[in-house]
């Protein structure tokens, strides 16, 4: 997209007249009207939306940019956004909700209310040590999602310890609507979206124009995931202004008895400070400040003691953090790439405190060289190669950075620059199995099929567990033995 692209800006304030009272530091609303634009133009970020409550109500809400840069079409207040993971903390109240209810125990094996064996193999015992509790708090032993076309494992006893997984928050849906008889969507409906005002929430996939496209880095339009059924981990579609009404509902503990609150805010488990997706090995140590509750993120730190997740569907982006001593918080989604380089200085600003959860999951802030490198690269080709010299040979400008860049370039049909990108990564990283696959996809489409053949051929003696670069190789292999035996 234009490095220039006009950030259209559109004022949605909420201001009832029985919130009079909202919305009373001003500071950090002003700092926040001055830096978002700001911060969406350096990172190429086309649209956002952003609400911020104060003392348990919502106080502003606000939208900046465009649907679709190509049309200027304005976000707005009732624009959707994919809210990616942030799909897991609503799940997670209306579970709670069942709980209360007596429709499920948070310590029962979900086997005892859906027999159904999901995993490979069927006859595995741990399946049945799964219990809401252990999907709420990520630690099924399930990977974050399987590979394509592949069976679901379980990879370590479950309860043993901490990793991130969306095939369990799925696991939990399937067994909830197995137990209501209804689909998901139904469910959350009664349960939360009906009760709490979110007139722009579903986790299906809807038509109309109300619906954010997501932005790769080399401008092409991504559309949301699309969910007849709905996925409990990853396919809400919602609004900064709703999902600000789902966040008064936790401050208040509305619809939960006090003790179900209590508990979605304690620590179940701590975190390997080294990673989020642990399915391959225990942790030398815990993290002493990062936690997980009942489907949200614990940070206690010196500042206070937070709520928090973050949510990436690729393109889309979104965070919220939720200060529960002032009962303040913030949520924003974004339809760019770069969407979460920005979350660090929008809660800063937002809440303010310390938030070792941005250490945690490790992305680049849009003032670091990485980011600047590929922002740079895209719109200024090859020639930052040179200008970023010294970062390149000392690391700061990481391989995966390097690759990011080369990658929207291809996209950019710009191969040239493409090349040499990744040319100059592997002469930095000659082990990167990335790289050459990259490499061999733009020979590829360029038609040198010699030279994607012999790159995808390195990419797998580097790594030879990339499906996706067996099959590239075989289809190629056999186009060119069809076109030798053509001529």
């Amino acid at each position: 997209m234009p490095r220039s692209f006009a950030i259209a800006v559109l004022t949605v304030t909420f201001c009832l007249a029985t919130r009079a009272h909202a919305n009373p530091d001003a500071d950090a609303t002003a700092a926040l009207m001055k830096e978002i634009p700001s911060l969406m133009q350096q990172t190429d970020i086309p649209g956002l939306s952003i609400a911020v409550v104060r003392h348990g109500r919502t106080a502003w809400v606000h939208s900046f940019g465009t649907v679709d840069p190509s049309t200027n079409l304005s976000v707005t207040y009732h624009t959707r956004f994919s809210a990616a993971s942030l799909s897991k903390t609503i799940f997670a109240y209306a579970v709670l909700q069942l709980v209360d209810q007596g429709r499920l125990d948070l310590d029962t094996p979900l086997t005892h209310y859906w027999p159904e064996r999901i995993v490979d193999p069927k006859d595995d015992p741990r399946l049945d040590k799964i219990a809401a509790r252990i999907v709420l708090s990520h630690r099924t032993g399930f990977p974050n999602w399987r590979p394509d076309g592949g069976q679901l494992k379980i990879y370590f006893t479950p309860g043993e310890r901490f990793s991130y997984s969306g095939e369990g928050f799925v696991y939990l849906q399937r067994t909830v609507e197995h137990i209501e008889g209804k689909p998901l969507n139904d469910i959350v409906q009664r349960l939360v979206f009906a009760p709490l005002g979110m007139n722009d929430s579903t986790y299906i996939s809807v038509p109309g124009p109300n619906i954010t496209l997501g932005y790769t880095a080399g401008g092409q339009q991504r559309p949301p995931i699309r969910s007849d059924k709905g996925n409990a981990a990853a396919s809400l579609l919602t609004t900064a202004h709703d999902y600000a009404l789902f966040l008064e509902a936790i401050l208040s503990g509305r619809s939960l008895k006090p003790s179900t609150l209590r508990q979605m805010e304690t620590p179940q488990s701590a975190v390997d400070p080294t990673c989020t997706n642990c399915t391959d090995h225990a942790p030398a140590k815990l993290s002493t400040d990062l936690f997980w509750g009942l489907g949200w993120g614990i940070e206690q730190t010196p500042t206070g003691k937070y709520l928090w997740h973050w949510g990436d569907n690729n393109v889309y982006k979104a965070f919220v953090a939720v200060d529960l001593r002032h009962r303040n918080a913030v949520v924003f989604f974004a339809n760019g790439y770069n969407g979460l380089s920005i979350a660090p200085a929008i809660v800063h600003d937002a809440i303010g405190g310390s938030h070792p959860a941005f250490r945690w999951i490790h992305y680049d802030t849009y003032d670091s060289p990485g980011v600047r490198f590929i922002h740079d690269t895209i719109h200024d080709g090859a020639q930052t190669l040179t200008t970023y010299a010294a970062q390149l040979n000392d690391g700061t400008v990481t391989e995966e950075n390097i690759n990011s860049a080369g990658y929207f370039l291809m996209r950019r049909k710009r191969y040239d620059d493409a090349i040499a990108v990744f040319t100059r990564c592997l002469e930095l990283h000659p082990k990167s199995a990335n790289a050459y696959n990259n490499l061999g996809d733009t020979y590829a489409e360029t038609g040198k099929t010699d030279l994607a053949i012999e790159n995808y051929e390195q990419a797998l003696k580097l790594d030879p567990t990339r499906q996706d670069i067996k099959t590239a190789l075989e289809k190629l292999r056999t186009a060119s033995t069809k076109n030798e035996a053509a001529h």
